[in-house]
């Protein structure tokens, strides 16, 4: 299989309980609830989004086969003990994470972490799974490590989604203009609910992607 890839690289994760771990990313292209074109935004299935995922013409983008790919993301690994920690996501990585790919990284020593949208399922041997779930989509990944949801969204209370089989329960406040005010609601929930954890977007805040 041929994945197309916008751009790998090395970074601090941002988001979640992994927030902090040194981790290389590798953003596939393409998505199922939006093209990622500005026109397509106001009819999209996910409206909010804040990530460019099209095209090939980032850093390392391109086209690759499994091996090339897990090469690549392995050559940007420190050289030390440590498990390297691989961060599929994009736009939606599972319309590409295979089998192949996931044997690959993990012939290369990776701990694999996926964050999607959660309507397309987990392929097997997946280590980490993340969902942030959107208003008006059905779930297919309805257990895994983080629920992380982007807050407020209409439509979708996390109290809807609580009693889901997740080890962890996140709230984001949703980036854009009410950024402040999404903020203050977050916090406010988590208080109220404290099953729910308030992850901020670091990388956001310290300068980094």
């Amino acid at each position: 299989m041929v994945y197309y890839v916008k751009e790998i690289f090395l970074t601090i994760q941002g988001e979640g309980i992994n927030c902090g771990r040194v981790a290389v990313f590798c953003r596939f292209s393409g998505c199922n609830l939006w093209s990622g074109r500005e026109i397509d935004r106001p009819t999209a299935a996910c409206k909010f989004c804040d990530t460019d995922f099209v095209g090939l013409d980032g850093d390392r983008g391109g086209r690759y086969l499994a091996e090339e790919l897990a090469n690549t993301m392995a050559c940007l690994w420190p050289q030390e003990t440590t498990r390297p920690l691989a961060v599929m996501t994009g736009g939606e990585p599972l319309l590409q994470l295979d089998s192949e790919l996931i044997h690959a990284l993990h012939a290369r020593g990776f701990e694999i972490a996926v964050e999607t949208n959660g309507t397309i399922p987990i392929p097997g041997g997946v280590d980490w799974v993340c969902v942030s779930p959107k208003s008006a989509t059905m779930l297919s990944v309805v257990s895994g490590d983080e629920l992380k949801i982007v807050y407020p969204q209409k439509n979708l209370p996390p109290e809807a989604l609580e009693n889901m089989e997740f080890n962890h329960k996140i709230l984001q406040p949703m980036d854009g203009p009410e950024r402040e005010k999404n903020l203050k609601a977050a916090i406010a929930y988590c208080l109220a609910h404290p099953r729910w954890r308030l992850s901020l977007q670091t990388h956001k805040i310290i300068g980094i992607r």
